[in-house]
């Protein structure tokens, strides 16, 4: 489940329109979400400060997005780690088994092969024909 009280992170946020960093970001967003951006190589996303890193946030992250190549997201899970944060969403396309087998053996909760946008909208319409 998505739930608004918690902080979202997605990681590879853009300004470019046509990426699922940017779509995703926009998405939370706009529905009322807390989410922050991070791209070590944007400074500002929708008039939302971006940080380089998830450490550079320096609060509780509770969820992780992945909107990256698997390469970027293996790498990434060190510091997810790290952080101590228990809970990541890869977008289609930024899992492998690798970083899924690192989530097991972590103890972090992984979600994968499932896109959170849909998921919300699915979560929404559900909540909303009760």
């Amino acid at each position: 489940m998505i739930d608004k009280n918690l902080t979202y992170a997605v990681v590879w946020a853009s300004n470019d329109e046509n990426k699922y960093g940017h779509k995703v970001f926009l998405d939370l967003l706009q529905n009322g979400f807390h989410v922050i951006a991070i791209n070590p190589n944007e400074k500002e996303i929708l008039w939302e400060k971006v940080y380089a890193t998830l450490t550079d946030f320096g609060k509780e992250i509770d969820v992780v997005i992945f909107v990256v190549p698997p390469k970027v997201t293996e790498m990434v899970l060190e510091e997810v780690l790290q952080l101590k944060i228990f809970q990541v969403r890869m977008q289609p396309w930024s899992e492998s088994e690798d970083a899924i087998s690192f989530c097991k053996e972590n103890n972090i909760t992984c979600t994968h092969d499932a896109c959170i946008m849909i998921q919300r909208q699915t979560e929404e319409k559900n909540n909303t024909s009760q």
